[in-house]
C-alpha cells in the first residue's frame, strides 16, 4: 500500500531511487519492489515541489502508480502517451527528465503546469482544455498506420473529461476506423461505477489476459459459420461483463472494455497493461483512483486540494503576520454574492456552470438555491444551448463560464443565442491574462470574438463595484449580454449593495486633461490613471465595448491630439479596434495608439510578469505614449 503523508515537507525528502530515475528507460531497470518504493518517493517529491512552487496537486498524486506503469510498459516517447487537461502530469514530468526544474513549475521560464510539445519530446500533445486526448491520440494512431510506423498510442482521460461530447465523438470515430488505440479512463470520483472488489478484479484480469483474448478471437473465427452459437457466445460474454462492470456502453460503442481495476495496485496495472499491448483495435481500460492519494488532507478534501498556492515561510513575528495583504474579495466572490442577491429578487433566475462551481464562485448559490443551480459537467456547448432553451420559456439563465472555455461554445453562442436574440447573461470569468495557468487558460480573445456578433451587449468593468452593477445591467437587459472580469482580486473598490443599472453604452470620465485621451476598457484603469499623471491626460472608463460610447469618442477626438486605448485583450479585433472603426466610419483622421495583448501567446508567469511581457505596466504605457507623441 502507498505511504500516506500527513504534511507537506518543507525540506527536500530523501529519494534515492527517484534521484537516479531521469527517464523511462531507467525506470524499466527497476524491479517490482523498487517500483513500489519509487511510487512513495515520487509522492513525497510532488508534495515538496508543489509546496515550493504552487500548482495542481490532487490529480497528480492520484496517478502516481498509473504514470509509473505506463512508462514502464510502453516505449515512450516512441509510443505516444497523451494526457487529458494535464492537471495530473506532474509525475509524468518528473519521470521524463524534469525533476530538477519542478521547483520552478508554472513560474516564468519554468516548466508549464500542462503538457507542452516545445518543452519535452515526452509531451506528445499540448493541452490545457478538457476532453481532447482521445481525438488527438486517434489522429496519431491513424497517422502512424498511414506512415507504416509500428507504435502504441495511449490516451489518459478522467471521468470528468469523459462527460464532454468531444470525448464521445472521438470514441465513436475510433470504433469506426478500428485503429489500435488504448484509452485509459482514470475514474477518481466514482462517477461511472462503484463496482470495485474481488470479483470485478478477477474478471478484469481474465478479460485482459492473453489466453482469454486469443480464445475470444479464435472463437469468433470458429463460430463464424455457426451464427446461432456465435450469438450465444456473444450474449454470454455481455451478460458476464454486465454483472460486474459498466462495460455495456463502451462495448456497444465498439471498444473492448477492461475494468474497473484498482489504479493504485501497481503490479496489477503493469500486468494488465502488458496484456493489453497485444490486443488489436480500440481498447478502454477503466481504473479507479483516489484524487490526492497518499496525502491525508487531500484524500478527505480532493476539491479543496485540487491546486495549491506556494506555501510561504511562517511569519517570525506578530508584526510580520499583520503585514499580510488586506482581505479584498475576489471577482469570483463579487459575482457569487451578486448572483445570490439577484436570485432572491427574481425567482426566474437560473445559474448554469460547466463544471466550474468553485472556480466561478457559485458554491453559496448552489447551497441556497439548489433547484435553480445547474452544473452540466464539462460541456460548454450544451451549457450555452441549455441556457438558450430556458430563455425561450421565460426563464432568465446566467451562464458562469471562463472566457477561455466560452470559446468552446462559440457556434452555440452565435447560432442558438445571438441569432434568436435570447435573454442570456454570460458572466465571463478569467478575462485577460491568468498568470501561472498560461496561454491555454488566458481570456485573451473574448472582446474580439464577441464584438463581431450582432445583438451582443459587451461590458468590461474596471473594479469590483462596477462588476456588480454591470452584472445587474446585463441581467435586466433584454437580449444576450456578457460581463468580463479577471481572475483574483481587484483594486478594493467599495461595493454598493444596492443594484443600479448603468446607462448602456456610456462611459465616465475619471480624469480631465488635455492633448492625450486614454480610453480604458476593463481592469487596467489604475495603470491608465498613473500614466495619465505624466501627460496630464484625460482618462475615460469606457465600461461598454458594445455598444461603444460614440459621443464620448468623437468628443475626445475633437478636443485631443492623441487617443490611446487600453485593454487586457488581443489588440486584433478588440476594443481599440472598435474605436478605430468608429473614427474611420466618421471620417475622423487622427493618431490612435492601441495598447493591449500582442499577437503572440504569452506563456505562464505571474500576472504582473505577463503584463510586463505585453507592455502593459504603467511605466511601459508611459513610454509607449511618449514614443507615439514624439511621432506627431
Amino acid at each position: 500500500m502507498p505511504i500516506t503523508f500527513t504534511e507537506i515537507p518543507d525540506t527536500r525528502p530523501i529519494t534515492p531511487l527517484l534521484d537516479r530515475t531521469d527517464s523511462p528507460a531507467q525506470l524499466k531497470e527497476l524491479n517490482q519492489d523498487q517500483l513500489l518504493q519509487l511510487a512513495d518517493e515520487l509522492r513525497a517529491f510532488i508534495l515538496y515541489s508543489v509546496g515550493k512552487s504552487g500548482g495542481h496537486f490532487g490529480a497528480g498524486l492520484g496517478v502516481v502508480e498509473l504514470t509509473i506503469a505506463l512508462h514502464q510498459v510502453f516505449d515512450t516517447p516512441h509510443d505516444r502517451l497523451i494526457w487529458d487537461v494535464g492537471h495530473q502530469t506532474y509525475p509524468h514530468k518528473i519521470l521524463t527528465g524534469r525533476r530538477d526544474q519542478m521547483l520552478d513549475m508554472r513560474h516564468q521560464d519554468g516548466p508549464s503546469g500542462f503538457p507542452k510539445r516545445s518543452e519535452s519530446e515526452y509531451d506528445c500533445f499540448g493541452v490545457g482544455h478538457s476532453s481532447t486526448s482521445i481525438s488527438a491520440a486517434l489522429g496519431m494512431a491513424m497517422a502512424s498506420e498511414q506512415l507504416g510506423i509500428e507504435r502504441k498510442t495511449v490516451a489518459v482521460i478522467g471521468d470528468g473529461a469523459m462527460t464532454a461530447g468531444m470525448a464521445f465523438e472521438a470514441i465513436n470515430h475510433a470504433a469506426h476506423v478500428d485503429n489500435d488505440l488504448l484509452v485509459v479512463l482514470n475514474d477518481n470520483q466514482m462517477s461511472i461505477s462503484h463496482n470495485v472488489g474481488g470479483l470485478s478484479t478477477y474478471f478484469s484480469k481474465l478479460w485482459a489476459s492473453k489466453f482469454y483474448n486469443q480464445l475470444r478471437e479464435s472463437g469468433k473465427k470458429a463460430l463464424s459459420s455457426m451464427p446461432q452459437a456465435a450469438s450465444f457466445v456473444k450474449l454470454t460474454e455481455e451478460y458476464m461483463k454486465g454483472m460486474v462492470s459498466p462495460a455495456t456502453i463502451f462495448e456497444e460503442l465498439g471498444f473492448n472494455y477492461i475494468g474497473p481495476i484498482d489504479g493504485h495496485d501497481l503490479p496489477l496495472l503493469i500486468q494488465t497493461l502488458n496484456n493489453l499491448k497485444d490486443i488489436k483495435g480500440p481498447v478502454l481500460m477503466h481504473t479507479i483512483t483516489h484524487k490526492g492519494k497518499g496525502f491525508a488532507a487531500a484524500e478527505s478534501d480532493p476539491v479543496g486540494y485540487h491546486a495549491l498556492t506556494k506555501i510561504e515561510p511562517k511569519a517570525d513575528t506578530a508584526e510580520q503576520a499583520k503585514a499580510q495583504k488586506p482581505n479584498k474579495p475576489k471577482y469570483q466572490q463579487v459575482f457569487g454574492d451578486w448572483l445570490c442577491d439577484m436570485a432572491e429578487k427574481d425567482p426566474k433566475l437560473v445559474g448554469i456552470t460547466p463544471a466550474m462551481c468553485e472556480g466561478s464562485g457559485m458554491v453559496q448559490f448552489a447551497e441556497r438555491f439548489p433547484e435553480r443551480y445547474e452544473d452540466v459537467a464539462i460541456a460548454e456547448q450544451h451549457a450555452v444551448t441549455l441556457a438558450a432553451g430556458m430563455a425561450c420559456e421565460d426563464i432568465k439563465p446566467v451562464v458562469a463560464i471562463y472566457s477561455t472555455f466560452l470559446q468552446r461554445g462559440y457556434d452555440q453562442l452565435i447560432h442558438d443565442v445571438a441569432i434568436q436574440n435570447l435573454d442570456v447573461l454570460f458572466a465571463m470569468d478569467r478575462a485577460g491574462l491568468v498568470g501561472e495557468d498560461g496561454a491555454t487558460h488566458a481570456g485573451a480573445y473574448d472582446l474580439s470574438y464577441l464584438r463581431c456578433i450582432p445583438n451582443m451587449l459587451i461590458m468590461a468593468p474596471s473594479d469590483e463595484n462596477e462588476t456588480r452593477q454591470l452584472l445587474y445591467t446585463g441581467y435586466i437587459h433584454n437580449g444576450p449580454a456578457a460581463v468580463r472580469y479577471p481572475r483574483g482580486t481587484g483594486p478594493g473598490a467599495v461595493i454598493d449593495k444596492t443594484m443600479t443599472a448603468l446607462p448602456i453604452g456610456k462611459g465616465i470620465i475619471r480624469r480631465d486633461g488635455s492633448k492625450v485621451a486614454i480610453l480604458n476598457f476593463g481592469t487596467l484603469l489604475a495603470s491608465a490613471l498613473q500614466a495619465a499623471e505624466k501627460f496630464d491626460a484625460t482618462v475615460v472608463d469606457m465600461r461598454f465595448v458594445k455598444p461603444l460610447d460614440r459621443e464620448m469618442v468623437l468628443k475626445l477626438a475633437a478636443s485631443h491630439e492623441l487617443l490611446v486605448t487600453v485593454e487586457e485583450n488581443s489588440i486584433a479585433g478588440g476594443a481599440g479596434s472598435a474605436v478605430s472603426e468608429l473614427l474611420a466610419e466618421e471620417a475622423v483622421v487622427m493618431p490612435i495608439l492601441q495598447l493591449g495583448l500582442p499577437d503572440t501567446f504569452i506563456d505562464h508567469a505571474n500576472h504582473q510578469q505577463q503584463l510586463n511581457l505585453a507592455g502593459l505596466n504603467p511605466e511601459q504605457i508611459i513610454d509607449r505614449i511618449q514614443k507615439r507623441l514624439n511621432r506627431l
